[in-house]
């Protein structure tokens, strides 16, 4: 019979929730924070927008399909987000010790010690994800063992995310090239998942990943995309400086997830921190003047206030569950972005046309 370590989540405000561990011994703190969604967990724990931040899954019971190899082709991940797991920890209510899939190459236990990520099930995350929603993303710790053997692991200091810059962390360092056809698209990193290289990659083009702070206005190219990211937008003010820059010359510009952020914080918009973040692959979404609704893959913590936007913009999409802004664009210049993910991993293409929109634009 498996004996698994006890463990605890002890919230900010005083909330203890008990459980056991099947992770990494090490204790952890960071932005307690949940996700919907029913499937792609190593997808979600190796997202670079998850750095600083203890994942809560909802869904009743994780690890049933393990955890696949990381494999790559072309130095990108066949079946992850980035080259390693990028959360502070994770809480589910039940974990799988068992596991079964045709391409799983170990248990996500063993993976989780191997990436030193401490993980707690046997919590109600019903109860915690009412917390969270009704009191908003808080910081936290997950701290391993016995209470009463615990000692100075139990004051370990709780981890505000927020007030470092993850996009420094996330962020290739160097400049990148994959050589995969003639129009050249500059691909600003700001945690890029490898599910977008490689949808940018399968429609033939020759693409140069730049880290978030390179200044990539003296390069000649196509057309500029503007990736995901993780944290606070606000510690990228030399980021917004280049695009600003960028959108001088007209070229065709395109945004997903934090790029959306930096696009409209480039073009006068300020942004706000959500209650609790939008973290699902199901949230819904309607393009601006008209009533059509997409499905839309979310990881996100900030959101645009359109209202700043000069009258040279305007809005492009919306959340339908909240209102918030889902995208901007502007009025004649090939401009746009979107706050959503349009193409996942985890097969979410409700909004695929976007990618080719952009493409067909170079």
């Amino acid at each position: 019979m498996r004996k698994d370590k006890p463990a605890q989540l002890i919230l900010e405000n005083g909330v203890v929730f008990h459980g056991k561990s099947f992770g990494s011994e090490k204790s952890s703190s960071g932005e307690v924070v949940f996700s919907t969604a029913m499937v792609g967990y190593p997808e979600s724990l190796t997202d670079p927008s998850y750095e600083g931040q203890i994942l809560t899954i909802t869904y009743p019971i994780i690890g049933n399909y393990g955890v696949p190899s990381n494999s790559k082709t072309n130095e990108v991940s066949d079946f992850f987000e980035s080259n390693r797991a990028h959360v502070k920890g994770l809480v589910v209510l039940d974990y799988s010790h068992d596991y079964s899939h045709w391409n799983a190459e170990r248990s996500l236990s063993d993976w989780l010690v191997e990436e030193g990520i401490p993980a707690i099930y046997g919590i109600d995350t019903r109860e915690l994800t009412k917390l969270l929603r009704e009191n908003g993303s808080m910081k936290g710790k997950i701290v391993i063992g016995n209470v009463d053997e615990m000692g100075s692991e139990k004051e370990i200091n709780f981890y505000n995310p927020w007030e470092e810059n993850q996009v420094a962390k996330v962020s290739c360092n160097e400049v990148i090239e994959y050589k995969n056809g003639e129009k050249k698209v500059v691909l600003l990193d700001c945690g890029v998942k490898h599910s977008i290289v490689r949808h940018l990659l399968s429609k033939n083009i020759h693409l140069i990943r730049v880290p978030w702070d390179y200044n990539f206005n003296a390069m000649e190219y196509d057309g500029l995309f503007i990736s995901n990211g993780a944290g606070n937008p606000e510690f990228c003010k030399v980021t917004i400086d280049n695009i600003r820059m960028a959108m001088n010359r007209n070229k065709p510009i395109f945004g997903v997830g934090m790029g959306n952020e930096l696009l409209a914080m480039a073009a006068g918009a300020k942004v706000y921190k959500l209650k609790y973040g939008h973290h699902s692959h199901n949230q819904p979404v309607r393009r601006v003047g008209e009533n059509t609704c997409y499905i839309t893959s979310q990881n996100h913590d900030y959101a645009v206030d359109a209202s700043g936007l000069s009258n040279e913009w305007e809005a492009y999409f919306e959340n339908m569950n909240d209102g918030t802004n889902e995208g901007i664009r502007h009025k004649t210049k090939p401009f746009s972005s979107v706050q959503f993910l349009p193409e996942t991993a985890e097969e979410s293409t409700d909004t695929e046309f976007l990618y080719q929109d952009f493409i067909d634009m170079l």
